[in-house]
């Protein structure tokens, strides 16, 4: 490239560099690129397949947010949002700079991050890899040619996974892996990490720190949208089924993770999927198989034979193997990535205890308990450390890794928008049923399906409804095509009393977790909680 184009490609990120600057190139370009520089191979029907080493996913021990004066005060400082001197910051990524600048070849691209122009930002990311580069133009929103003349970016991520951080940069001691940003600055920086989802989420974390501000509740979840217009959003965290069941060929896909709650709508931060594809098959999950079997999808450490077909049963490198599309690569999607304000309201868990309903209706108490809870049950055997028994995990508001902000900005907003828009609120379990993780076996998607689509279209809200006792939940009493032991989880259970044992159990992990949030919330959210049985 000329010096103006180099000076363009790389405007506003500090870096200088006299060497190949390879900017918004297209997926052939980027695909031809990372070919040529042997950083993976081609699945037999053409997507990218790349392996990302040591980090196969977020490396959350390694974030950190500079401790800039503007904004100490507003930000929830703990494990979720490390402090990071700003003095460190600076010579971090003065450090990431001159190590882009010295390398042979870089990779651009300049993409936008929400679908709604009032709300969107410019992203410029510098990277040394063109498969990443690849990634970030799928997962985000890709300019027309016409808004790249003059592109500059509101925030920049620079991205050097092949990088080692250093102890004075301050990150964790004796690791080689920092993602840092400054809200400040408005810069991210990335180094001894390839998993390409730090990317991703960066600027996730991004936008749910600017939108509060602006009136807009930031959300991790899928939605879609049905024929009549109506707006659905599917809260959850990984493994509990958004990506999947937004995916519905009955409704539009909105998005599959990420949204923003206006005063007029709902629109997607992303132009893009991040599918998990660990044991997918083409009968369950057809747009996402058929998405991520086609040229100009990214794999993420997915195992295939020498002539690229792909095993999605095997796990060896880990069970967070990923699919990364265009949304355009599903069919049935909605045109600029917006739709109207929400009719109903999803809360996806997995729950490996199998105690929980198939369904159930949350009053607006329950919805923000449940919400400010962020409930969901690691299987044994999925990650390193866990053992035989399942393990909870609460992520306030489904999203605790990525908020910068208290978890109660988010909670309020939302109790809000609710009670404003008039949504109703669905808890819904995609994990077992009959047992536990082990003994039990996994929701039917089938059921999951029918119950979902009765939600949404209406028919689910006129059958009779009856409270179960563990949890005060309100739960269909029966509904055409699904079992009545399917309906009440206890009736699916051969053994009643463990049952009783192991949802008694779940109620005290519960209780424990809302003290953590207990003088956050409303005297009606009180009176909603889960308590342990006496």
């Amino acid at each position: 490239m000329n010096e103006i184009s180099h000076a363009r490609a790389l405007s506003g990120t500090g870096v200088q560099s006299g060497f190949e600057i390879h900017a918004n190139l297209t997926a052939p370009g980027l695909v031809q690129h990372a070919m040529r520089r042997g950083e993976g191979r081609l699945s037999a029907d053409g997507a990218f397949m790349g392996v990302t080493g040591v980090h196969t996913g977020r490396s959350v021990a390694d974030k950190f947010v500079a401790d800039d004066p503007e904004v100490t005060k507003e930000i929830w400082w703990g494990k979720v949002n490390q402090k990071l001197d700003p003095a460190k910051f600076e010579a971090f990524t003065a450090d990431v700079r001159a190590y882009l600048g010295k390398q042979p070849e870089l990779f651009t691209e300049d993409l936008y991050a929400g679908a709604d122009p009032a709300y969107r930002i410019k992203v410029r990311l510098v990277t040394t890899n063109a498969w990443h580069a690849l990634f970030a133009r799928n997962m985000f929103i890709r300019p027309p040619a016409e808004d790249l003349a003059g592109f500059e970016p509101d925030y920049v991520i620079l991205h050097a996974p092949e990088m080692e951080a250093k102890p004075e940069h301050g990150g964790r001691p004796n690791s080689t892996t920092l993602i840092a940003l400054s809200f400040a600055k408005k810069i991210i920086a990335i180094a001894g990490t390839s998993y390409a989802g730090e990317i991703k989420k960066s600027i996730f974390t991004v936008m749910n720190w600017l939108l509060p501000a602006q009136g807009v509740l930031p959300m991790h979840c899928s939605a879609n949208v049905g024929k009549g217009g109506d707006t659905a959003l599917f809260f959850g965290l990984s493994g509990t089924g958004k990506t999947t069941l937004s995916s519905d060929p009955e409704r539009a896909l909105i998005g599959d993770d990420e949204h923003g709650w206006t005063k007029t709508g709902v629109f997607n931060f992303e132009g893009g999927c991040y599918a998990k594809v660990i044991k997918l098959s083409r009968e369950a999950e057809p747009q996402i198989w058929d998405a991520s079997h086609r040229f100009g999808a990214v794999l993420e450490n997915v195992i295939g034979d020498e002539r690229g077909n792909l095993d999605l049963e095997n796990g060896s490198l880990t069970e967070n193997t990923r699919s990364c599309y265009p949304i355009e690569f599903i069919p049935n999607t909605v045109p600029g990535g917006q739709a109207g304000l929400p009719k109903n309201v999803v809360m996806l868990t997995a729950d490996a205890f199998g105690v929980l309903p198939p369904i159930a209706k949350l009053t607006p108490a329950q919805a923000m308990y449940h919400f400010m809870s962020g409930y969901t049950a690691k299987v044994a055997g999925t990650e390193k450390g866990l053992g035989k028994e399942p393990q909870a995990t609460f992520s306030t508001c489904f999203g605790a890794p990525f908020l910068p902000r208290h978890p109660e900005t988010y909670g309020k907003m939302l109790a809000e928008l609710i009670e404003r828009d008039g949504a109703q609120v669905w808890l819904v379990n995609t994990g077992w049923t009959g047992g536990s993780y082990g003994t039990g076996h996994r929701m039917s998607i089938k059921h999951t399906r029918a119950l979902l689509r009765a939600a949404l279209d209406g028919s689910l809200a006129k059958v009779e409804f009856e409270t179960e006792p563990f949890f005060g939940l309100s739960i269909p009493k029966a509904l055409e095509g699904v079992p009545a032991e399917v309906l009440n989880p206890r009736g699916s259970w051969a053994d009643k009393a463990g049952y009783d044992a192991t949802a008694k159990k779940l109620q005290g992990l519960f209780e424990g977790n809302f003290e953590t949030f207990a003088g956050t919330v409303s005297e009606d959210v009180k009176k909603a909680a889960i308590k342990a049985a006496a």
